[in-house]
C-alpha cells in the first residue's frame, strides 16, 4: 500500500490560510494520515519532487501579491529552467483565500495551480476559491471543497484495514506536551527574555526592543479620536528604512485581560513551563523563551482579545464537561450554525476572552497543553513609517489612531495593539517595543526635478510625512501635498512642520477640513478644484502621484 502521508503547505499574512491549514491537517489526522503542516517559506521546495501529496492554502494580498512567507518560495516555482516534468509524481490541491471585491481576487491561487499544471502535477480538483465577501466568508467554498477533498484522497489511499475515521468530538494528540516545572523553580534573571541572535537583523523570528522616547498625543483633547505620534529609538538595531517602508509591531495583551484569563482558567501566572512536541520534527513556536511563565505566554503569545474563528468553538466543546454549553457550541462550529456564530461573534466583535466567561464550565475544563491550538499566537500590526532617517537618524516615528469603537456590547471595543500604544510612557522607564521593518510599496522618485503628488487624508499622511522629510533633506523642492481632517483646531497632524515647510518653499499644501464649515469639504474637492495644476504636473512634468488611506 502507498505510505499515506499528506503534506499541507500555506503561505498567510494575517492567519486565515494557516488556520485553515491547520484545520485540514486536524483533518488528515483523523483520517490516519501522516501530515506535516509548515508556511511555504519554512519549507525547502527542492523536495517538492519527492512529495505525493500536497495540499495548498494560500492568501492574496494587496494588488495580487503573495504573503511574506511565500515570496521565497514563489520567486523559485517560477523560474524558467524548471523542466515541464519536474512534478509528475504530484498530487495537489490549491485551496485559496480571497477577496472579491479586488480585482485580482485570488490570483496568487489561481496562478499557483496553473504553474502546478505546467510542471506536470496532478490536480485531485479545480482550484477552490474562498470568498471574504460572501455572507458566510470563506467557509461556505472551504467546508463543500474539503469534503469533495478527502473522498477523492480516500479513494486512493484507503482507510487502513480496521480502522475508522476518528469522530470530530474525540481530542487528537496536542502538539505540545506541556511540562510544568516544580513550584519552587527559580525564575529567569530579569523575566523571560526575546531570543536574540548576535547581528541578526530584526525579523519576526528575532525582533529588536525599541525604547519608547516619546509618546504625544497629537489630537485636541476634546476631540473623539485618541491619535499618538510616537517615536522609537532603533539605535544598535542595524535597522536602515527609506520613505515608504512599513514597522511591523509585536502588541501584547494588557495585565487586566491576562489576570482575567488565568482565573478563568485556574491557571497560575507565575508557574514555569518548558514545551515538547509531541511529534519529532514539529518546531517549537518562535519568540515563546524556554522555560517560560504562564504569564509571559499569556501576555506575548495567545490573542486573547481577537474575535475567535469557527475551529475554536469546535475545540472547546470537545473539552466541555456541560451538556448545555457543548450543545451551543456545537452549533457554532458547524456549517448549519455561521449565521448564529456571525451574530454572536462577528458582528458584536465578541473577544476570545470574552466567550471564554460566557462558558465557564467549558473553559474551565481546558487542559493546558491545548491553549496554544485553542488561541492563535497574537499577529505583528504594521504602521508606515512617519520619519526619515535623514531628519531623525537611530529613530523610526509612527502616527497612531487609536482604535475604540462602540458595538451592542456594553463594553467599548479596543484595538489590541493601538490601546497597548497608547498606554507607554518613556515616564514608566526603559519601555520597549519589539519591531522589525519590512520594505513598503510605495518608492519616491530620485530624480529632484520630478514633481511629488501626495493625498493623505487623516493618519494616510503618515508615509508622506516621511517622504516629504527625506525630500527636504536631499533640498528637493516640487512636493505637493493634500491632507483632509474633519476641524482645523482638533485634528491638523503636524500642521506647525507642514506650515514651515510652506513658508520655506519645500511644500505646497491643499487642506480639506470636513466640518469646519456647514456645508462638508473633502480632499476629493480640492483635487478637483486644483485639477489644472495636477494635470500640468502630470502631463508635462511627469509628476508622481500617491494615495495613502
Amino acid at each position: 500500500m502507498a505510505e499515506r502521508k499528506v503534506l499541507v503547505l500555506f503561505g498567510s499574512q494575517t492567519g486565515t490560510a494557516e488556520d485553515t491549514a491547520e484545520r485540514i491537517g486536524r483533518e488528515a489526522k483523523r483520517r490516519h494520515f501522516q501530515c506535516r503542516v509548515e508556511a511555504l517559506d519554512s519549507y525547502d521546495v527542492a523536495n517538492l519532487i519527492h512529495e505525493p501529496l500536497v495540499v495548498f492554502v494560500c492568501a492574496t494580498t494587496g494588488q495580487g501579491d503573495p504573503p511574506d512567507n511565500m515570496k521565497m518560495f514563489w520567486r523559485f516555482l517560477f523560474r524558467k529552467s524548471l523542466a515541464p516534468s519536474s512534478l509528475c509524481q504530484l498530487d495537489y490541491a490549491v485551496l485559496g483565500l480571497g477577496d472579491s471585491s479586488y480585482p485580482k481576487f485570488n490570483f496568487v491561487a489561481k496562478k499557483l495551480h496553473k504553474r502546478l499544471l505546467q510542471l506536470g502535477g496532478n490536480p485531485l480538483l479545480p482550484v477552490a476559491l474562498g470568498d471574504d465577501q460572501h455572507d458566510l466568508g470563506p467557509d461556505a467554498v472551504i467546508d463543500p471543497w474539503l469534503l469533495a477533498l478527502w473522498d477523492r484522497i480516500l479513494a486512493l489511499y484507503p482507510l487502513p484495514p480496521g480502522l475508522e475515521i476518528i469522530s470530530p468530538d474525540v481530542w487528537l494528540p496536542p502538539k505540545y506536551i506541556l511540562h510544568f516545572l516544580p513550584e519552587d523553580s527559580p525564575q529567569p534573571e530579569g523575566g523571560p527574555q526575546l531570543p536574540a541572535a548576535a547581528g541578526a537583523v530584526p525579523s519576526q523570528q528575532c525582533p529588536f526592543g525599541a525604547r519608547v522616547v516619546a509618546n504625544q498625543r497629537v489630537t485636541a483633547e476634546a476631540h473623539f479620536q485618541d491619535v499618538r505620534l510616537m517615536e522609537l529609538d532603533i539605535s544598535g538595531s542595524g535597522i536602515r528604512y527609506s520613505a515608504g517602508d512599513v514597522v511591523m509591531i509585536q502588541p501584547q495583551n494588557c495585565p487586566e485581560d491576562v489576570q482575567q484569563f488565568c482565573q478563568l482558567l485556574s491557571l497560575d501566572p507565575d508557574r514555569l513551563f518548558v514545551l515538547e512536541p509531541t511529534e519529532p520534527g514539529t518546531a517549537l513556536p518562535a519568540l515563546l523563551p524556554q522555560p517560560c511563565t504562564i504569564r509571559h505566554l499569556v501576555t506575548h503569545y495567545l490573542d486573547i482579545c481577537c474575535v475567535p474563528r469557527r475551529c475554536f468553538f469546535h475545540l472547546l466543546a470537545c473539552c466541555s464537561p456541560s451538556p448545555l454549553e457543548r450543545e451551543k457550541l456545537h452549533e457554532f462550529s458547524s456549517a448549519q450554525g455561521q449565521e448564529q456564530l456571525y451574530s454572536y461573534c462577528n458582528r458584536p466583535r465578541r473577544t476570545t476572552l470574552e466567550v471564554l466567561w460566557d462558558f465557564p464550565h467549558s473553559s474551565s475544563a481546558v487542559p493546558p497543553e491545548y491553549l496554544l491550538e485553542l488561541i492563535p499566537r497574537i499577529r505583528p500590526r504594521a504602521f508606515s513609517i512617519a520619519s526619515s532617517m535623514l531628519t531623525h537618524p537611530d529613530r523610526i516615528q509612527i502616527l497612531v489612531a487609536v482604535v475604540r469603537y462602540k458595538t451592542q456590547l456594553s463594553k467599548p471595543r479596543r484595538g489590541l495593539c493601538s490601546s497597548w500604544l497608547a498606554s507607554l510612557s518613556p515616564e514608566q522607564g526603559d519601555v520597549r517595543v519589539p519591531l522589525w521593518v519590512k520594505k513598503g510599496g510605495m518608492k519616491f522618485p530620485a530624480d529632484p526635478d520630478t514633481p511629488v503628488i501626495m493625498i493623505g487624508p487623516g493618519t494616510g499622511v503618515a508615509p508622506f510625512r516621511a517622504a516629504i522629510q527625506e525630500r527636504v533633506a536631499q533640498g528637493k523642492r516640487g512636493s505637493y501635498l493634500f491632507f483632509g481632517c474633519r476641524q482645523r483646531s482638533k485634528d491638523f497632524y503636524c500642521q506647525a512642520e507642514w506650515e514651515e515647510l510652506v513658508a520655506k518653499g519645500f511644500l505646497t499644501l491643499f487642506t480639506a477640513f470636513s466640518r469646519d464649515q456647514e456645508e462638508k469639504i473633502y480632499v476629493q474637492q480640492r483635487i478637483r478644484e486644483q485639477g489644472r495644476l495636477l494635470w500640468e504636473l502630470l502631463s508635462s512634468r511627469s509628476a508622481h502621484l500617491y494615495l495613502a488611506g
